[in-house]
């Protein structure tokens, strides 16, 4: 499988690295292929799309920059970008038609909520909307 347009939504979560990593991995197969790295800030439906929320802005660059310095030290160069949207999933998939994207690839870490395994909101949206493939990569606690 060739995937040349690789889009890695980060969220600031443990599972970013590995995801990136896993993202720089399958990049380097492919001479031509690129990584997109973006972060989405839910914006409140109060607030107009635009609105300059600089505390998740500030974080958004951190998360990002993380990812621009993982990717670095693989030997590869990620673009990045901030969203900022009603939804983080709809934005995902956005921005995965917008680019082109080859694959979608997410990581996730293991979670429970009321003693169940749950992937959130945004995980089963992307995967049943996706214009690509989807990959998550499962991030263990050891």
């Amino acid at each position: 499988m060739e995937f040349y347009r690789i889009l890695v939504p980060v969220a600031g979560s443990q599972a970013d690295e590995g995801a990136i990593e896993l993202a720089c991995s399958l990049a380097k197969q492919q001479s031509r292929s690129k990584i997109f790295a973006v972060h989405v800030i839910p914006v409140e439906r109060s607030l107009p799309l635009d609105a300059e929320i600089k505390p998740e802005i500030g974080r958004a660059e951190d998360i990002l920059g993380q990812a621009e310095k993982i990717a670095q030290e693989m030997g590869c160069v990620v673009e990045t970008d901030i969203l900022q949207a009603r939804e983080v999933g709809p934005a995902i998939i956005d921005e995965a038609t917008e680019r082109e994207i080859d694959l979608i690839l997410i990581g996730v870490t293991y979670k429970k909520h009321y003693g169940q395994f749950c992937l959130g909101d945004v995980l089963p949206y992307v995967l049943e909307n996706a214009p690509c493939r989807v990959l998550l990569d499962h991030q263990i606690d050891v």
